[in-house]
């Protein structure tokens, strides 16, 4: 359990070295501060109504009287924006509206015509596209406000406004491939992010997925390419249907130019923050510096965390502050300190919340944690995540080329 004491004395830390407001000297442009995450945000994603249901299929069985909101609800990032106001982190948050994308700037990743059905089922009405994944009324505008305010959030970066930039929006994009929506999402809007960075003169670009489900979508869009490399590190589930019929399996590394540029990293159920780390350290770190990326791009999702109900690789707050730290040093290595951070999952509306205020004061390298967690401990067995990574390493050592020798 954190010392309260701790958390006082981190807090009063963090206020002394909140953002100076002090205009900087015309002689020479100040740098942009490394104490302070620009969050881009638009109320306007709050429209996107996922509906009540069992669980995420919208079903009414005729004998349950209370029905669930469907996990993708606007409800889990409420509180993930309240507690980036209200948080003791809010000091160094920045705060940026958002905006909607163009449909020319969606075609950079999707196809015309995959594009065109999304309009065209927006116009007919309610549609459900794909198993749990409902474009209703509200959810196309919504759709492309996340896309927009994730480029907007890139931009930012690109254009020297910033360090670190988050994306808070829904609903989320890791699974949407380039003509095919999947898994909640419509959009890539980490896909749109990555496109938009190569198109501005960023020559390699690295993504670390560690939503508890394999990016598939982003994946696939740069499948072929060895400008990026896409990470992933997800829960061992496997294809899940027509919309997702990747396995996630160490075995798809790309194809032509892009093989050996998609690593996935299929972890056993309960994996925990030590097998997380473990998984970092022995795998991310290494191939990221091997690869030596000019931007990373952070995909998030708090749906690896201990009582998600999605997934059940049981991360703690402190699991994903100290993912926040290894990606902060590999920013600060390898992009000049520049990264963006999309968000994905994260269903717990409350746990969600707190995984993410712990992962940005990661990011921000805070000396002490801002806030104790209300788990506080959750028994971890590490013996079985340690070995299938070990066994992940071995055949990406003989299996990668461009990690040969690593």
């Amino acid at each position: 359990m954190i010392d309260a004491r701790h958390i006082q004395r981190a807090r009063a830390e963090l206020l002394s070295s909140r953002p100076s407001t002090t205009i900087p000297s015309m002689a020479a442009p100040a740098s942009p501060p490394t104490n302070r995450v620009d969050v881009f945000w638009h109320e306007g994603m709050l429209k996107h109504d996922t509906g009540n249901g069992v669980f995420d299929s919208g079903m009414d069985p005729g004998f349950l009287d209370v029905l669930e909101k469907h996990p993708e609800n606007s409800d889990r990032v409420k509180n993930m924006l309240s507690i980036l106001k209200r948080g003791p982190i809010s000091p160094c948050i920045s705060w940026h509206l958002g905006r909607p994308a163009l449909i020319p700037e969606l075609l950079s990743f999707h196809t015309p015509e995959y594009i065109n059905e999304l309009v065209e089922a927006d116009r007919d009405g309610a549609k459900m596209v794909c198993a749990g994944t409902f474009l209703n009324l509200g959810s196309w505008d919504a759709s492309l406000i996340a896309a927009g305010t994730t480029l907007a959030a890139m931009k930012h970066i690109l254009d020297g406004h910033g360090k670190i930039a988050y994306s808070l929006v829904r609903p989320p994009g890791h699974h949407a491939q380039p003509a095919q929506a999947d898994g909640y999402c419509f959009l890539n809007n980490a896909g749109l992010a990555v496109q938009l960075a190569l198109d501005s003169g960023c020559g390699k670009v690295v993504v670390i997925d560690i939503d508890v489900h394999y990016g598939n979508g982003t994946a696939e869009g740069f499948y072929r390419s060895d400008k990026v490399l896409t990470i992933s590190l997800h829960m061992n589930h496997g294809s899940w249907g027509p919309s997702h019929p990747q396995k996630g399996s160490i075995d798809e590394l790309g194809e032509e130019e892009g093989f050996g540029y998609n690593l996935n990293i299929p972890l056993p159920n309960g994996t925990g923050d030590r097998g997380y780390q473990y998984a970092m350290k022995e795998l991310v770190v290494p191939a990221i510096q091997k690869f030596e990326p000019d931007m990373i791009v952070l995909v998030i999702g708090q749906d690896s965390s201990a009582f998600d109900p999605n997934g059940r690789q049981c991360l703690t707050m402190e699991g994903y502050r100290e993912i926040g730290r290894i990606v902060r040093s590999l920013a600060d290595k390898h992009s000049d300190g520049c990264f963006l951070i999309v968000q994905e999952g994260g269903y717990h509306v409350t746990y969600s919340a707190y995984c993410l205020h712990a992962a940005l004061e990661g990011v921000l390298n805070l000396p002490l944690p801002l806030l104790s967690d209300p788990i506080a401990y959750y028994p971890e067995d590490v013996a079985l995540a340690i070995k299938v990574i070990d066994s992940i390493k071995t055949y990406q050592k003989d299996t990668v080329p461009f990690l040969k020798g690593v």
